[in-house]
């Protein structure tokens, strides 16, 4: 492609000029451009400075541009004169567009040379080449350019922005993805963009079980979700969320032993769930450069995905071959930065040591999660799921079973119940406090409720 295809300056300085003859076009200018779109050096500095001017609120004309060019020590006479002298446009639309659209080949053309560069010059392996090339078309897609530092005017007005956002929502005290749980709400205020959210427990506590109740939660806020689901197949995911969904127990749906009144309440949910934005990769292979790509592509496609989940992190494999304690800080450094990147919640499941059976409290700690260090320095909220019943079900049978090797008698008091009280200890909360939040387990739906809330109604949304 020719170079004087990817830039035309005639059209920059008409765009320049048309917003000093009408500084009202400058807000449509900047939806769309930003300062480095402009070819010409000196075009971006002018068009830096009217950024400037618009947010220091002072006028976007002749004078006042001069003046903050010279102070910049970046004003130009014999440009500015050129820009000054050409006509204004009857179509900045178009202008606009079309500087940013060369402004995109041309980043594509430098990704062009960059991917010569990492894979024949650099040498890298095929995964980091294929990772740096997914990583930079989604910044080109998005628009996205490397961030600088942000002053204090920009900050205070994007925050103040946000607390009247906040304020619009009714004072419900959630800023993020509703967790579909009151008291967690209560800790947390949802889940929000770029933080990795942990959530860890023995087996068969429920972890799997409860991200997918806070995924339903999601969907049914109109929210999109992306599962990860290393350790079980889709087709189990969903059964699972079926169960929690229309009160079928989960036994009944996996053999197909249903009332008809079943059969229609999931017929009914099926309808309601294949029209959700629901997408699981139950892929049991994939690495963290491969899980990065995936998502990203999938965030291109449909924007409206506004959460991650991940079942469940230790299952992932590491790029490096090195040490698993390494391989496992690679994983949980880039589900942190990833968010950050995407700009969304992601959440990782994950399982504790051994050592919390040994206790006589076993509840979860911090220092019960495996490979915890890593992952207890790049996680911004860390959720253990304990439930006592477990534990004492458990205690129940073994005294069975040793006095049944003695040859003696053992009536068991224990009486396993279809709703069994379960707790989320909230371990860390970088952005608010720690503490319980009190939930129930309904065993044969696979679902976790709030304590005390009423019976779930089934409720099908209209077509």
């Amino acid at each position: 492609m020719s170079e004087n295809r990817l830039h035309n300056l005639n059209i920059e300085r008409a765009v320049l000029s048309s917003i000093l003859f009408d500084p009202a076009l400058y807000e449509e200018a900047a939806a769309k451009l930003k300062p480095r779109d402009f070819y010409l050096p000196d075009h971006s500095s002018i068009f830096e400075a009217m950024e400037e001017l618009e947010r220091e609120n002072q006028p976007i004309d002749e004078e006042f541009l001069r003046k903050k060019l010279l102070q910049k020590n970046k004003f130009n006479e014999d440009v500015f004169i050129e820009i000054i002298s050409s006509s204004p446009l009857s179509n900045s639309q178009a202008y606009i567009g079309e500087i940013k659209e060369k402004a995109v080949k041309r980043e594509l053309v430098k990704l062009a040379r960059q991917i010569k560069e990492v894979a024949i010059d650099q040498d890298l392996p095929s995964d980091d080449v294929l990772d740096v090339i997914q990583k930079r078309l989604y910044e080109i897609s998005l628009d996205a350019t490397t961030k600088e530092f942000r002053d204090s005017s920009e900050m205070v007005i994007s925050t103040i922005k946000h607390i009247h956002e906040m304020k619009k929502r009714g004072n419900n005290g959630i800023i993020g993805v509703d967790t579909g749980f009151r008291e967690l709400n209560e800790h947390t205020a949802g889940f929000t963009e770029g933080q990795l959210i942990i959530i860890a427990a023995r087996p068969a506590m429920g972890k799997t079980s409860l991200v997918l109740n806070m995924a339903q939660k999601a969907l049914d806020d109109g929210r999109g979700v992306a599962i990860f689901s290393l350790e079980m197949p889709a087709e189990e995911l969903m059964t699972r969320m079926l169960s929690a969904k229309t009160s079928i127990p989960l036994q009944n749906l996996k053999v197909g032993d249903m009332s008809d009144d079943q059969w229609s309440d999931l017929a009914r949910a099926t309808d309601v769930i294949s029209r959700q934005k629901l997408f699981v990769d139950d892929d049991s292979l994939i690495n963290i450069n491969q899980m990065r790509s995936k998502l990203r592509k999938l965030k291109m496609q449909h924007p409206e995905i506004a959460i991650m989940i991940v079942d469940y992190l230790q299952l992932m494999n590491g790029t490096s071959g090195k040490d698993r304690h390494l391989e496992v800080s690679e994983i949980s450094r880039g589900l942190k930065l990833l968010a950050r990147e995407l700009n969304m919640p992601i959440i990782a499941l994950s399982q504790l040591n051994r050592g919390v059976e040994s206790r006589h409290d076993k509840r979860p700690m911090l220092s019960d999660i495996r490979e915890s260090g890593s992952i207890e320095q790049d996680a911004d909220i860390i959720l253990f799921v304990y439930r006592d019943d477990v534990y004492k079900g458990r205690a129940e049978k073994e005294k069975e079973k040793k006095a049944k090797a003695e040859g003696r008698e053992y009536r068991s008091t224990f009486i396993e119940k279809p709703e069994e009280d379960a707790e989320l200890i909230i371990g860390k909360n970088r952005s608010g406090p720690v503490g319980n939040a009190n939930i129930v387990f309904q065993k044969r739906f696979t679902r976790f409720v709030d304590k005390g809330s009423p019976p779930i109604e089934i409720i099908y949304e209209e077509k």
